[in-house]
């Protein structure tokens, strides 16, 4: 693989690397199978909203509640008669936003502490994986807490900002130890004898090289984020209501969990089916990283 990208620019160079990949993981069974799941999963959440019942909409909150899936509502309605299929596609369309925003400030933060430890040494790789092992020796879940404890209402902007800065430690070590592996490989040494600099030999030649490892951290990270954000929503410290997320369905839901299994049953199910699809395409990326050529 790194015999076609070693020239290419930064961008360019980490979407062939990228592109790469994923075709590999597309030649699998479950890798075909995973990314039809969430490309399915993903054209829903935003294709479907307008098609659908108001997710807000509450026409007959005391006839109208807790009713079984039927024609007129497919996954039935919530304890407030709202339309729970329109509430799981919009919550689908919430869920999946904070994952990726919170994942992309993640990756991008971790590339670069990664890219920094690595290339530099010394110092700088001291200062700087002493900090994230610090980082790393508290819960994550524990400093999400903390943080926001500090709102009554979480803004949205500020839940995915929260998110991605704690979620980055992981991926700075695993982009350092990519980096310290190609540092001194020979298509580095020939970009410093032609007088690159430090930030060209960092993005055009060691970040695509070094994508394999990031984009299946990246991957990973979304089932992580998804699982975090029902979790926090769950506990009414993610999104708020009315916004719909998915564990935020799961909450509202609780009290009519026998009579009306449905109104959390399929938030759960689509969780599930979300998380599962992520984790198996993040194996097959990792079997596809691994596979790669000279």
């Amino acid at each position: 693989m790194r015999s076609s990208i070693r020239g290419s620019g930064i961008g360019d160079g980490t979407m062939k690397a990228i592109g790469l990949l994923l075709r590999r993981a597309w030649a699998t069974r479950w890798g075909r199978l995973s990314i039809v799941t969430l490309a399915g999963v993903t054209l829903l959440a935003l294709l479907a909203p307008p098609f659908l019942a108001d997710p807000a909409a509450q026409p007959d909150i005391i006839g109208g509640a807790n009713r079984p899936p039927s024609a007129a509502h497919l996954f039935g309605t919530d304890p407030l008669s709202r339309d729970v299929l329109a509430r799981v596609v919009s919550g689908g369309r919430v869920s999946l936003s904070v994952a990726a925003l919170s994942v992309a400030l993640s990756v991008t933060l971790g590339a670069f502490v990664g890219l920094a430890a690595g290339f530099f040494g010394g110092a700088v790789d001291t200062v700087l994986m002493r900090l994230v092992d610090g980082a790393l020796a508290v819960p994550r879940l524990f400093l999400l807490l903390i943080l926001i404890a500090v709102w009554e209402r979480v803004p949205f902007g500020a839940f995915i900002l929260v998110i991605g800065a704690t979620g980055w430690f992981g991926t700075s070590r695993l982009v350092r130890a990519e980096v310290l592996r190609l540092r001194h490989q020979d298509f580095v040494r020939a970009a410093e004898a032609l007088g690159g600099g430090p930030g060209r030999i960092m993005f055009r030649h060691l970040l695509p090289n070094a994508a394999g490892p990031l984009v299946v951290a990246a991957t990973l990270g979304v089932g992580e984020v998804i699982l975090l954000e029902a979790g926090l929503s769950f506990l009414g410290l993610g999104i708020q209501p009315p916004t719909p997320s998915w564990g935020g369905m799961i909450f509202d839901a609780r009290s009519v969990l026998a009579s009306a299994p449905w109104a959390s049953v399929f938030p759960a199910l689509a969780i599930t089916l979300t998380v599962l699809s992520v984790n198996l395409l993040g194996d097959a990326l990792r079997e596809a990283a691994g596979s790669r050529v000279a």
